[in-house]
């Protein structure tokens, strides 16, 4: 099969079978995405069989350890990255603080780095803050019309050879647009700077080829890809070991425990294997096998991405035809993350709950994505209405709320 056998997908979702939620049609996956049934059966198990410390020589502890380990390297595989290359920390905003804290020693004076107002503000904020350290900070700005982040606009800010750092999005989550990260990249490395991409926005419409990219950070939430609420974070060996140590000095030479200062959370970092047994479930059902798991990932990060741009130009066709609303970002699905994000004549969040009554679950607001909002002139006081879908999402589930908008607007 090579189309997504979507029966099969909701079959690992325990959500689409409980009373509080089958009837009701889910579009704020971009706020965290429902849990497979695997991650779920993971994390059961750990806690009721394994909540010791773990990697300790008896059975239950030595298992808990092995898990934390399984979910580091079958993630780190599909990603085309180095085991070591990939860590766990309580949320991507806590990753990018700790990141920022570590650039801010090794950053020296007239360094710049450049942010956009295209990002949710966890991956903008952490490193504008270096600029009460004495680090330049460069904005690289969207259009106000359309919300793209134009690579043209960047190489200017490159040009006298000071930055060190790139920030940017694979996608904003209300803009929703899918940056040419590879050609991003290759620009800021010609300059001499790094890349931090914020992929929490991308990830669970496929997960990335990190090594494909060449970005030498890629972050994202595991709670929006179907899994815990841990933050995942890819960095580059040789950029993660000259960076300063965040973590406990004994633990410096471990590159995955360099920038996670806490204790991990031992149970969620096991059941984030989970994900990739639900990855490898997909593949399964719909390819011949496939040893190695780069390739496994690549293949159902498309078949995903198919079944998404199919099920969101309807609603983007429906939304761009209405002359009361203000749709953002491209109208095409095949160049955007299906993520929704409207500037009504009122205000959002009403309009969500009036969606919810109709079994539409959506929300309004700003979702912190004040900067671009801002640059692009929506009244943050009214928000956006933010209509979210993934992979699991039916053309079933569109029609439904394609109904209700024509109630509700």
């Amino acid at each position: 099969m090579t189309t997504l056998d979507l029966a099969f997908v909701r079959a690992q979702f325990p959500a689409f079978s409980t009373p509080e939620l089958r009837d009701r049609a889910f579009f704020e996956n971009a706020g965290g995405s429902y849990a497979c049934g695997q991650v779920i059966d993971r994390l059961t198990r750990f806690y009721r069989t394994r909540k010791v410390q773990p990697y300790g020589p008896y059975a239950a502890s030595a298992a808990g350890g092995a898990e934390m380990d399984e979910a580091r390297s079958r993630l780190a595989a599909m990603m085309g990255i180095k085991t070591k290359e990939l860590s766990f920390g309580p949320s991507t905003t806590q990753n990018t603080y700790v990141l920022a804290q570590a650039f801010r020693r090794f950053l020296g004076a007239g360094d710049a780095i450049v942010v956009t107002d295209q990002d949710h503000e966890a991956n903008s904020g952490p490193w504008r803050r270096l600029g009460d350290e004495g680090v330049e900070i460069r904005e690289w700005k969207i259009d106000p019309a359309t919300g793209q982040l134009d690579p043209a606009r960047l190489a200017p800010l490159l040009a006298d050879g000071r930055v060190r750092l790139v920030c940017f999005p694979h996608c904003s989550n209300v803009v929703a647009e899918i940056n040419p990260v590879a050609e991003i990249v290759a620009m800021a490395h010609g300059a001499g700077a790094v890349t931090c991409v914020d992929g929490v926005s991308y990830a669970p419409h496929g997960l990335p080829d990190v090594a494909g990219l060449g970005t030498d950070i890629y972050l994202f939430s595991a709670y929006k890809v179907y899994g815990p609420h841990q933050g995942i974070m890819a960095i580059r060996e040789d950029l993660g070991m000259r960076l300063p140590n965040q973590g406990h000095y004994f633990n410096g030479d471990t590159l995955y425990k360099r920038f996670t200062p806490a204790g991990p959370d031992h149970a969620q970092v096991a059941a984030s294997a989970g994900i990739a047994d639900y990855f490898d479930a997909l593949h399964a059902h719909h390819f011949p096998a496939e040893p190695d798991a780069a390739r496994r990932g690549a293949a159902v990060h498309d078949l995903m991405r198919a079944q998404e741009v199919s099920a969101c130009q309807p609603l983007l066709d429906y939304l761009a035809a209405r002359n009361d609303l203000r749709l953002i970002g491209p109208r095409d699905a095949a160049r955007r993350a299906p993520t929704v994000a409207v500037a009504l004549d009122r205000a959002a969040e009403p309009v969500s709950a009036a969606l919810a009554e109709h079994g539409i679950n959506c929300w309004g607001g700003d979702f912190y994505a004040v900067r671009p909002l801002t640059a692009m002139g929506v009244d943050l006081g009214r928000g956006v209405l933010r209509l979210s879908m993934v992979h699991y999402t039916s053309a079933g589930d569109v029609a439904r709320l394609i109904a209700a908008l024509d109630k509700v607007l």
